[in-house]
C-alpha cells in the first residue's frame, strides 16, 4: 500500500513540476523511457539518470512523511547524489549545491548539457 501511495505522490509532483527535476530542472521521464530516448537522442544509460523519483524534502529518517507537502519529483541523479553523501544536505542546501555545479558547467557531461540547452528553465 505504501509503495502505491508513494507512486501516486511522485506522479502528482511530476505533473505539478511539469516533469522537471526539483533540483536541476532538467526534464524527467515516467513509465516508458523510449519516447524520452527518441526525443533527446540519448542512450538508455544516459536516460536512466533522468528517471523521475519521489524525493522526500524532509527525509524519512528525520521524521519526514509520505505526504504531498513533503514529496517533490527529482531525477534519479539528483536524488541519489543527495543521499550518497556521508551527511546528506537538506533539500534546500542540495538545491544550492546543484545550482552552483550547473553554473560551473560541472553537473552534466558537455554532450548532455548541449542536448538539454534549449529545454532548461531560464
Amino acid at each position: 500500500m505504501k509503495a502505491k501511495r508513494l507512486k501516486t505522490l511522485r506522479i502528482l509532483a511530476g505533473v505539478r513540476q511539469s516533469w522537471r527535476c526539483h533540483y536541476c530542472w532538467f526534464p524527467m521521464w515516467e513509465g516508458d523511457l523510449n519516447p524520452f530516448i527518441a526525443r533527446y537522442g540519448i542512450s538508455k544509460r544516459e536516460a536512466m539518470r533522468f528517471q523521475c523519483t519521489a524525493e522526500h524534502v524532509r527525509a524519512r529518517c528525520d521524521g519526514g512523511e509520505d505526504s504531498a507537502a513533503n514529496i517533490v519529483a527529482a531525477c534519479r541523479a539528483c536524488n541519489g547524489l543527495r543521499h550518497r553523501r556521508k551527511k546528506p544536505l537538506s533539500a534546500d542546501d542540495h538545491a544550492v549545491h546543484v545550482g552552483k555545479r550547473l553554473a560551473e558547467g560541472r553537473w552534466l557531461p558537455a554532450h548532455l548539457r548541449a542536448v538539454f540547452a534549449k529545454e532548461r528553465r531560464c
